[in-house]
């Protein structure tokens, strides 16, 4: 892991999120509180570790860490505030359920959410701070599930294939099946698929 030059704190958070890019879902945050005394070996940014890996990471981390929680913003609070501003409000949730208050968040990314104490964003600090890399695999595990147990609700969408992103495969599905509960109405491709599925019920002729 490149060097980062970390604030002179005694407990540091690391804050990131998964699922802004989805068109279906919570987008989910974690924040993690890491043990000195109790280090974790092998943290790296949850997207280049193998899925075995982050999994054997996750379990380690809850066990570790000392503190951990998640937070989130639903497919409706996204609808309402865009994507962005639910980003934020997941990350606010996230560090507000943390146990132990940490007295600086370092959040991935190039912005940071109104907190009660001092943060920094760090763009690409999924690479770089271990805090971050934690949270990572937290937030991406704890998805990666929602969309396994949301593929068996709606098994026609292939959710555990691609996660809610708009693969080939989803929009086809989208297309074909239209929107569930859980999509994203104010996502463009949702939108036109919501729309196209309007337009062709005007289509059919009604019986009487």
């Amino acid at each position: 892991m490149a060097e980062f030059i970390y604030p002179n704190a005694q407990l540091i958070a690391g804050v990131d999120e998964v699922g802004r890019g989805p068109l279906v879902g919570a987008v989910v945050t974690a924040a993690v509180i890491l043990d000195p005394a109790n280090p974790i070996v092998g943290l790296a940014d949850s997207k280049k570790l193998s899925e075995k890996r982050r999994l054997a990471l996750y379990d380690e981390i809850k066990e570790k860490a000392l503190a951990w929680s998640l937070g989130r913003a639903e497919p409706e609070e996204i609808d309402q505030l865009n994507i962005l501003h639910a980003t934020m409000l997941a990350m606010q949730r996230a560090v507000a359920g943390l146990h132990i208050a940490p007295d600086f968040v370092l959040i991935d990314g190039n912005r940071c959410p109104a907190l009660p104490m001092p943060s920094q964003a760090v763009v690409k600090g999924d690479s770089l701070v271990k805090e971050i890399s934690a949270a990572s695999i937290i937030a991406k595990v704890t998805r990666d599930r929602e969309m396994a147990e949301l593929d068996l609700l709606f098994p026609q969408y292939g959710f555990a294939q691609h996660k809610g992103y708009p693969t080939a495969l989803h929009m086809e599905k989208l297309t074909q099946h239209g929107a569930t509960p859980h999509h994203r109405r104010s996502f463009a491709p949702v939108r036109n698929a919501l729309i196209d599925a309007d337009v062709l019920a005007a289509r059919q002729p009604t019986t009487l």
